[in-house]
C-alpha cells in the first residue's frame, strides 16, 4: 500500500460502496444492496484504497471489517456529501422552489395514510412540483436515499433505521402513531373498551415480517409487556391482516395510519396502560434540507401528519373504539 499522498482523487461512488459496507457488514450483503457482484464490490474498494493510499478493509474468513483509516475516511465523506447536497440545494434555489421533481420513499401505511393528503396539499400550493412515490423500508430505504434514488425517506424509528445521531441525514419529526389492538368481534375481550396486552399472551398473533417496522415494533411491545407472542401468521399487508383477524385466526396491533380497515367482523380496542406508539419521521440527505422543493414537500408532510394525528385523537376522544 502506498503512503497517504498530499493530493488524491476520490470517486464519490466508491465512497458510497464503503459506506454501504459499513451499514451491511459483509461484502455479499453490500453487493446485493447495490445490485453488484461481490467481486465488483471488492474491486471498487481496492481501487479506493489505492486512491487514498491506506488499507480500508481487513478480511475475516468470508467476511470483512473496516479499518480505523476507513472509518476516518467515512467521517470526511459525510462532510463532503453534505457539502455537495448544499451545492445542489443552491442550484435548485435558482428556481425558488416553483418547480421540480421529488421521489418520496415511504413505508406502506405512510403511503396509504399520509401521502395522499400530503401530495394533495402540495399540488394545491405547488402545482409544478412533480412527486413520485416508492414503497420501501429501512435499511433499503436509506440505501436508496444515499444513492439519490429517493430524495425524501419517510420511516419509523426502529432497529433498522439510522440513529438520531447519524450526521448523513437531516430529520423532520412527523407524528407519533398510536397502535390499537385488532380483535375478532366475538373475542372474549372485544366487549371492553381497553384490553391489557398481557391478557392476550395465550392468543395466536398475526404480525408483520420481523424485518418490517410493524413486525419489529409488535414484537418489542409484547416483550415489554412480559411475553413473547405466539406468531401464527406473518403478514405485511394490512387488509390481509385484517381479514385474518376477522376470521378469528389471531389478534394483532394495528397503527392508526393504517386505519380504517373496513371489516365488520373486526373491532379495535385501546391497549390498557401507556399506548404503544411508533415515531414517524422524514429524512433527507444532510445539506439538502435547504432545497426549496424538498422544503415544500416536507411542509406538506408535516401538515398531513398533524391532520391525521388530530383526526385520530378526535376519534379516540369520541369513543369510536370500533373503528371498522
Amino acid at each position: 500500500m502506498e503512503p497517504v499522498r498530499n493530493s488524491f482523487t476520490v470517486d464519490l461512488r466508491r465512497l458510497g460502496v464503503l459506506r454501504e459496507l459499513e451499514r451491511r457488514g459483509s461484502l455479499a450483503r453490500t453487493a446485493e444492496a447495490l445490485h453488484l457482484t461481490p467481486s465488483a464490490v471488492s474491486q471498487q474498494l481496492a481501487v479506493l484504497a489505492r486512491e487514498v493510499g491506506v488499507p480500508l478493509i481487513v478480511r475475516q474468513g468470508r467476511g470483512a471489517r473496516l479499518t480505523g483509516q476507513a472509518r476516518v475516511l467515512l467521517e470526511h465523506a459525510e462532510v463532503m456529501a453534505a457539502q455537495w447536497e448544499r451545492a445542489r440545494a443552491d442550484l435548485a434555489a435558482w428556481e425558488e422552489g416553483r418547480r421540480g421533481a421529488v421521489t418520496v420513499g415511504a413505508f406502506s401505511s405512510a403511503v396509504s395514510g399520509l401521502l395522499p393528503d400530503a401530495l394533495g396539499r402540495l399540488t394545491e400550493h405547488h402545482p409544478q412540483v412533480r412527486v413520485a412515490v416508492v414503497e420501501a423500508e429501512p435499511p433499503d430505504l436509506f440505501t436508496r436515499l444515499d444513492a439519490g434514488e429517493v430524495d425524501i425517506a419517510v420511516a419509523v424509528d426502529f432497529a433498522a433505521a439510522p440513529p438520531h445521531t447519524d450526521r448523513r441525514y437531516a430529520r423532520t419529526d412527523l407524528s407519533t402513531d398510536v397502535l390499537d389492538l385488532a380483535l375478532p368481534r366475538d373475542h372474549p375481550c372485544a366487549g371492553r373498551p381497553e384490553v391489557g396486552l398481557r391478557e392476550l399472551a395465550g392468543d395466536a398473533w398475526i404480525v408483520g415480517d420481523a424485518r418490517s417496522c410493524c413486525g419489529a415494533i409488535t414484537r418489542s411491545v409484547c416483550a415489554a409487556n412480559g411475553f413473547t407472542p405466539d406468531i401464527r401468521h406473518a403478514v405485511n399487508d394490512w387488509q390481509s391482516l385484517a381479514a385474518l383477524v376477522e376470521a378469528g385466526l389471531g389478534v394483532a396491533l394495528v397503527p392508526r395510519l393504517a386505519q380504517p380497515l373496513h371489516r365488520p367482523g373486526l373491532v379495535l380496542r385501546t391497549p390498557a396502560g401507556p399506548s404503544p406508539t411508533r415515531h414517524v419521521f422524514a429524512a433527507v440527505r444532510a445539506g439538502s434540507d435547504d432545497d426549496p422543493v424538498l422544503t415544500a414537500v416536507l411542509a406538506s408532510l408535516r401538515a398531513a401528519a398533524a391532520a391525521a394525528a388530530a383526526a385520530a385523537a378526535a376519534a379516540a376522544a369520541a369513543g369510536q373504539a370500533d373503528r371498522p
